[in-house]
């Protein structure tokens, strides 16, 4: 039996978020998911379910990873926050953490 998960995907590519999904279902969850690409989208999101997880692409041309982080703080949700990326430094990575 598959465990369940609600994911939220920060993502400007409908295909790069499909292959996220299939990850997750490869490594045995039943994904819930939903992909917003704005800063509104995703407050909506927020504020419409419950979510266990948010996976966010770093870089997008209207709304980024580290804004998407900002805006799960600023609602004071404590998730499990991914930011994905081609693009990103450890500098980057550490600054986010």
């Amino acid at each position: 039996m598959k465990t369940p998960l609600q994911v939220l995907f920060v993502e400007d590519s409908e295909n790069d978020a499909e292959l996220l999904r299939l990850e997750l279902d490869r490594a045995g969850y039943e994904t819930d998911c939903r992909r917003v690409e704005t800063a509104e989208a995703m407050g909506t999101a927020l504020d419409e379910q419950r979510w266990d997880l948010v996976i966010a692409d770093y870089i997008m041309p209207r709304f980024g990873g580290l804004e998407a982080l900002a805006l799960v703080k600023k609602k004071g949700l404590d998730l499990p926050f991914i930011i994905v990326s081609g693009h990103i430094t450890e500098d980057t990575a550490v600054a986010a953490m």
